[in-house]
């Protein structure tokens, strides 16, 4: 669904969970010398700068011994912010009852980008309630971006 083209979640997770963080998810964006490697990690107490300088140390130190990723490429460590992004099925259902925005790889139903109130999953199918109170389901494997829309209290 999302972009870990070198199955990273696997060889990372193990080191950032013993750190005590989350790792919510991976993203790889090539552009030749300047491709960046984004690695989200939460918890409950929430990510600073430090966390963030305690993951990439290790991180780095794996990704070094390990070569998974060829070429060059920046690795950033990052808070999943407000709009944290989904990337696992079961982020889907976590989320539940949440305003999201997503994009399909491919249109269904002639377009790609939908907003709507999260439903969850119906087997292999992401169900959102989208802003005119249709239900829209979009398979899980077409979702090429999915995030939650911050709501602010005013």
């Amino acid at each position: 669904m999302r972009n870990d083209p070198f199955k990273l979640r696997e060889l990372l997770e193990p080191a950032v969970r013993a750190l005590g963080y989350e790792l919510v998810g991976i993203e790889y964006h090539p552009s030749g010398k300047h491709s960046v490697l984004r690695i989200y990690i939460d918890s409950e107490a929430g990510i600073t700068l430090d966390d963030c300088t305690a993951v990439s140390h290790q991180v780095s130190g794996i990704l070094d011994v390990e070569d998974p990723v060829p070429g060059q490429y920046s690795l950033e460590i990052s808070s999943p912010g407000l709009d944290r992004p989904l990337f696992q099925a079961a982020d889907f259902e976590r989320f539940r009852g949440n305003r999201v925005k997503l994009r399909t790889r491919l249109p269904v139903g002639g377009q790609r980008k939908f907003t709507g109130l999260l439903q969850g999953l119906r087997q292999e199918d992401v169900v959102i309630v989208d802003d005119e109170g249709n239900e829209v389901c979009l398979p899980l494997d077409q979702i090429e971006q999915a995030r939650l829309v911050p709501e602010f209290q005013g």
